[in-house]
């Protein structure tokens, strides 16, 4: 698997990141150890959480998916070495806290450290901005994470471009650890970091990893008509928005494009974004190995500039 520098943090990633929001929802740990092992086995050695999954669905508190990681790496000695482990504060968790004030960021990190059943998370993650909080206090309390060795690189998620530029000018005027890498909606249905955020990542060498990379699931081409939208939880809640006039043409050109490579719709959505400047690699999720398999073909494809007109031009 290809890899790519993570801003400057020294840390590379495959061109696929593998999202685990799936864990403990709809993978159950069976299934998520079996997703795990072969994210290991085909080099998708960056796994990406967040301590609010899945606090979402019912009878959950937040923390299932860093529970079922840290139950998978005890399991596995000597895997802990060969994985980097992104993971995420500042949502809610219910009744516990949320945002990213120095007490909840140390508190929170503790909790993940704990549930992961490791001593240093790589990459720790703003999931949003936090207005009410300084950025310098924010940032202050990642250092300390960092100084404690409990973090080795901190990045943002869900900032506008201009608060990611302050925060950036503040890392730099104050001499506090920079945000290495930002994670936003990014996907063939969704261009709108084209516009400010991607060009700032670019100038400030900021790595990008993108969430919603196959737009809950639409540019996978598992949802055409209204009726397939109930094959998933996502189908009426995420997916129901893309299926007009214009995301149907989106599909018809990922369809085209995947016939001619022989490969999964899925693979050509990644592809494109991987091959798109700027971008470090896209977050995307499977439920099965067969699935994963699919998606981390997308690494070893190569786009030609047809290729690429045709899927800009669909999606612009």
């Amino acid at each position: 698997m290809q890899m790519r520098a993570l801003g400057r943090s020294g840390m590379s990633v495959p061109v696929v990141v593998f999202g685990g929001n799936v864990f403990g929802w709809t993978a159950d740990q069976a299934m998520s150890f079996r997703l795990l092992d072969a994210c290991v086995e085909r080099g998708l050695v960056a796994i990406d959480t967040a301590d609010v999954y899945s606090a979402w669905v019912s009878g959950h508190k937040g923390g299932e998916s860093e529970a079922v990681i840290g139950a998978w790496l005890k399991a596995r000695p000597g895997v802990r070495d060969k994985v980097l482990i992104l993971t995420k504060c500042g949502m809610e968790m219910p009744g516990q806290g949320k945002g990213l004030a120095p007490g909840w960021i140390a508190t929170a990190a503790e909790a993940s450290l704990k549930r992961l059943g490791i001593e240093r998370i790589d990459l720790y993650q703003a999931h949003k901005d936090d207005e009410a909080t300084p950025l310098a206090d924010t940032l202050g309390a990642f250092q300390r994470l960092i100084e404690a060795g409990k973090v080795r690189a901190i990045g943002s998620s869900n900032y506008t471009a201009a608060r990611l530029k302050a925060a950036l000018d503040l890392s730099a005027a104050q001499g506090l650890p920079r945000f290495e890498s930002h994670q936003p909606v990014y996907n063939l249905m969704d261009r709108g970091i084209e516009a400010d955020l991607l060009p700032l990542c670019k100038a400030e060498e900021v790595g990008v990893i993108t969430y919603s990379a196959l737009a809950s699931g639409f540019l996978s081409g598992k949802y055409r008509t209204s009726a397939d939208l109930g094959k998933s939880v996502r189908g009426e809640r995420s997916v129901a928005k893309h299926m007009t006039d214009n995301g149907m043409a989106v599909l018809a050109a990922v369809d085209a494009v995947a016939a001619r490579h022989g490969v999964s719709p899925a693979a050509i959505a990644l592809a494109w974004q991987i091959a798109r400047p700027g971008i470090t690699a896209p977050i995307a999720s499977a439920t099965s190995p067969e699935q994963l398999a699919e998606l981390a073909v997308a690494g070893d494809v190569v786009l030609g500039n047809e290729d690429m007109a045709a899927l800009d031009h669909a999606s612009a």
